[in-house]
């Protein structure tokens, strides 16, 4: 499964207003906030019984298919026949919170979500709970096992915005959290590897610089000097799953505050594929939030944000990211052994 995106946008989080009060989803949202840290009839009739426990057997032996009002979404890489969800999306913002997000992963898992129009989409998020996002990108899945993606990232540095974005080649697994990058041929840096394994050195990368100043590489501390030198971030951050825990974060923060939030809503297509993009703008700003005003491309077919912009108090952006591939894989040792002699280690 590949995902192509290829204009240079965007990158980091955000969140969406504060809920409004109301009978109907007050317990709902009070169960979201607390957890962010069958009575039955006896059976009167023998055949009514057997009956019951032949319809248990048949279900337990058939193989699950995940529907609409599943609890537990599958893995972004199992292959299932999902129903598209048999309400309107011009009347989704009238049902349930739990509704709303089970709607949104029917959606998406069917294709329908990607089949609406831009004016309906629009209209569909701007109808639903303000819940429903958040809830919806935590549940995820946010990412893969393992997967491979090519993003280019711009970031202002001591006030610098570059010439040109990094254009990078990433490989990541998890459990342990491991990664291998390259600075790609037309991107700033280029030439330039790191990898890191959490199961060797959990505060230290292994890499070597791009150009004539590729020489004997060297372990360097993910907050060192030479680290800071070329990103906000450290090597841990990259991958689609720290742009959705950055977003849940920087809700929590409007919560604990009592601030509220505005919320603009569009689509977007970049080199042919669309996205609903969110601009968020807090009202304090920076230091309090990561940023002033945030625009993020929620991806219509996965749980997870393809791009994400960031502007500071001044209104000057300072971030830039887009995930152009995703595709998901699966790595032997050797993808993160500097040994491997496809690397220029």
């Amino acid at each position: 499964m590949k995902h192509r995106l290829s204009a240079r946008s965007c990158r980091t989080p955000a969140f969406m207003r504060l809920a409004r009060y109301s009978p109907r989803t007050d317990g709902l949202r009070a169960s979201l906030f607390t957890s962010f840290g069958v009575s039955s009839q006896s059976v009167r009739s023998r055949k009514l019984l057997i009956a019951a426990l032949m319809a248990g057997a048949t279900a337990l032996a058939t193989p699950t298919a995940f529907a609409q009002n599943d609890d537990t979404p599958p893995a972004l890489d199992t292959a299932s026949a999902v129903k598209a969800p048999a309400t309107p999306s011009s009347q989704v913002g009238k049902l349930t919170l739990d509704q709303q997000v089970k709607w949104l992963r029917a959606a998406q898992q069917s294709g329908a979500l990607e089949k609406l129009g831009d004016a309906q989409l629009v209209a569909l998020f701007q109808s639903l709970d303000p819940l429903a996002l958040p809830r919806y990108i935590k549940e995820g899945p946010n990412g893969y096992p393992s997967y491979e993606f090519t993003m280019a990232r711009s970031e202002r540095i001591h006030g610098q915005w570059p010439d040109k974005p990094d254009h990078m080649l990433v490989r990541v697994a998890h459990d342990p959290l491991r990664i291998y990058a390259k600075w790609l041929p037309d991107g700033a840096r280029a030439g330039q590897e790191i990898i890191y394994d959490e199961s060797k050195r959990t505060d230290e990368m292994y890499g070597h610089l791009g150009g004539i100043m590729n020489v004997m590489p060297v372990w360097t501390s993910l907050n060192g000097a030479l680290a800071r030198a070329q990103s906000n971030h450290q090597v841990r951050d990259l991958g689609t799953e720290y742009i959705a825990n950055q977003y849940l974060s920087e809700g929590k923060k409007y919560i604990e505050a009592g601030l509220p939030r505005s919320t603009q809503v569009e689509v977007k297509t970049i080199d042919g594929v669309r996205v609903v993009a969110f601009t968020f703008e807090t009202p304090t700003g920076q230091p309090q939030f990561y940023a002033k005003k945030e625009t993020l491309g929620l991806d219509l077919r996965h749980p997870y944000f393809r791009t994400v912009e960031s502007y500071d108090n001044d209104g000057k952006i300072f971030e830039k990211i887009v995930f152009e591939t995703i595709t998901p894989k699966t790595f032997d040792d050797s993808t993160f052994d500097p040994k491997n002699k496809a690397y220029k280690f």
